[in-house]
């Protein structure tokens, strides 16, 4: 009888791995960064905006969760939205 080791080095010789053994495909490990963006034409501009800038450098992005809505006040008006995001993304295996 193999055991789950067992399994798991004769499937590794296919190239495959073992039902029900994690590997860091399919139990990611992820990181959460926090950034700011900003938009004057509203909330979900600035949320794009920052998830955008992002993008330039951060890989592996897989999800994002707003925390914080607040506004620039410009002559009693709403002059432009900052918007508290954070992303969270896999790390490289």
């Amino acid at each position: 009888m193999a055991t789950i080791v067992d399994a798991h080095v004769e499937c590794a010789s296919l190239g495959q791995t073992a039902p029900g053994v994690m590997t860091a495909e399919t139990e990611p490990v992820y990181k959460k960064i926090e950034l700011i963006g900003s938009s004057s034409n509203g909330i979900e501009d600035a949320v794009n905006n920052a998830i955008t800038r992002a993008g330039k450098t951060v890989r592996n992005m897989k999800w994002f969760e707003v925390a914080e809505v607040r506004g620039h006040l410009e002559n009693n008006k709403v002059g432009d939205w900052q918007v508290t995001v954070k992303i969270g993304f896999t790390l490289d295996t």
